[in-house]
């Protein structure tokens, strides 16, 4: 096991990582910008280094300085939580060179993976369900795209290959829309993702977004922990999340998550991975697999009980897994809600200083925040600052719990989504559970 390792993050999930090496007993050193310095993460570490200004360019984006924060202070993996470098081939490549651990997938898997149309390819190969569409990157021809995307059946769905979150896609309805709808988005995704490649799926018209968490170790360990369903977005950014999924059977939850230990096995995957499948009409349809830890693996450790942090620190140094698939068993419900520091009405963020933090606390309660009273949220950052989560035995019963949470967390002089999430866990068809990825878009035109 490791004796110290290096946090290459911020916020809560820093303070998440945080937590898990003390129970492991491992030293934690964590690299901040300026802007941090005072941060609740950077004050509870073991140690705390300085990577640059505010910037994350210059800071949490710095390759170079963080690889040699380090190696100063005698670090022997790199954790990077989620976002910022975490599903960075190249860093994970650079980590590993210095003779570092990156407590993550190996290089190889990441870029597999952050590759669309080679995740593609690798599922098909392992069995893994996959969305109608061209069979890897469109061709030039023109001809032949017109072909591909009529025996696939309109309206169909243009995707950069190297593209997320939400960006580098393009809905076609028509054929006389569909070579400058293409062209458009190679244009989007050189110069966003740095590859022109893009293909066509079939595009799905009210699918519901259900995501595997699975965890695999260097011993030829895997294991899936059930699914999430995370629905209630905007833009392609998640609000909302549960787990389990509603309406999922027992039969079907095994027959998805084997097909996803397959294909970790098959690609020799190292750690914690989420597979992201779109669900509709009773099947699965694979979209991507994100290589690290997920914002809402919380939810997934409340109805499992198994610690991913910890399991992904393990793995990294080389132990097996502590959890077998027949040790794994769905308890109970639980909901996740973001809470982030934005504007109610135009969801902008909006930075500055807290004045006053109560979060919600009690019996089956769990609030991951790095945010207290007097902290200055930056504007140079995402604007999550805390996620509540609660679980019951039913999906009714969480919902009381969270609508009970919600009332009792408080946070003042900046704006946040509290409200929002109050009013949904107060709207009947999110509440019987009959939503789509559509549902939250079209009730915010409606209500807000």
């Amino acid at each position: 096991m490791f004796t110290k390792i290096l946090i290459a993050n911020r916020g809560e999930i820093a303070l998440r990582i945080i937590r898990a090496c003390k129970q492991l007993g491992i030293q934690s050193v964590i690299a901040h910008s300026e802007s941090d310095k005072e941060s609740l993460p950077v004050r509870l570490a073991d140690e705390k280094i300085c990577i640059g200004p505010a910037n994350a360019t210059h800071s949490y984006l710095n390759q170079r300085a963080l690889v040699s924060a380090a190696k100063i202070t005698n670090a022997q993996a790199i954790h990077p939580g989620y976002g910022f470098l975490s599903e960075n081939a190249d860093f994970a490549a650079l980590v590993e060179d210095s003779g570092l651990t990156f407590i993550g997938p190996t290089a190889d898997n990441i870029r597999n993976m952050g590759d669309k149309v080679e995740a593609k390819k690798q599922m098909t190969m392992a069995g893994v369900p996959c969305v109608p569409g061209s069979d890897g990157a469109l061709p030039a021809d023109s001809e032949q795209v017109i072909k591909i995307a009529s025996d696939v059946g309109y309206p169909v769905i243009i995707k950069a290959a190297s593209g997320g979150g939400g960006r580098g896609m393009r809905v076609v309805e028509k054929e006389t829309d569909l070579l400058s709808a293409i062209s458009m988005t190679q244009t989007e995704a050189k110069a966003n993702f740095g590859s022109a490649i893009v293909y066509l799926e079939k595009y799905l018209q009210a699918p519901r977004h259900i995501e595997v968490q699975v965890m695999s170790d260097t011993h030829g360990n895997a294991i899936y922990l059930g699914e999430r369903d995370c629905s209630m977005q905007r833009r392609h950014q998640k609000v909302i999340e549960e787990a389990p999924a509603p309406g999922i059977t027992e039969e079907q939850r095994q027959k998805i998550g084997q097909a996803c230990v397959t294909a970790c096995e098959q690609m020799q995957y190292r750690g914690a991975g989420t597979f992201e499948f779109l669900y509709e009409n009773g099947e699965f349809f694979f979209i991507e697999m994100n290589t690290r830890v997920q914002v809402e693996h919380t939810i997934t450790e409340m109805v499992t009980g198994v610690d991913i942090v910890q399991e992904q620190i393990r793995v990294a140094a080389g132990l097996a897994l502590a959890h077998k698939q027949s040790d794994v068993a769905i308890t109970g419900h639980a909901f996740e809600c973001r809470i982030n520091a934005e504007n109610a009405q135009t969801f902008l963020p909006n930075a500055g200083r807290i004045d006053y933090c109560h979060m919600p606390a009690g019996f089956g309660i769990r609030v991951d925040s790095h945010a207290e009273s007097n902290y200055t949220v930056p504007p140079s950052y995402d604007s999550l600052i805390a996620k509540i989560c609660v679980q019951d035995r039913s999906r009714e019963q969480a919902i009381e719990k969270m609508r009970a949470a919600l009332s009792e967390a408080q946070i003042t002089g900046i704006d946040t989504n509290i409200g929002l999430h109050q009013r949904l866990f107060e709207d009947e068809v999110f509440c019987q559970g009959q939503i789509s990825i559509h549902y939250l878009e079209k009730w915010i035109q409606d209500n807000i």
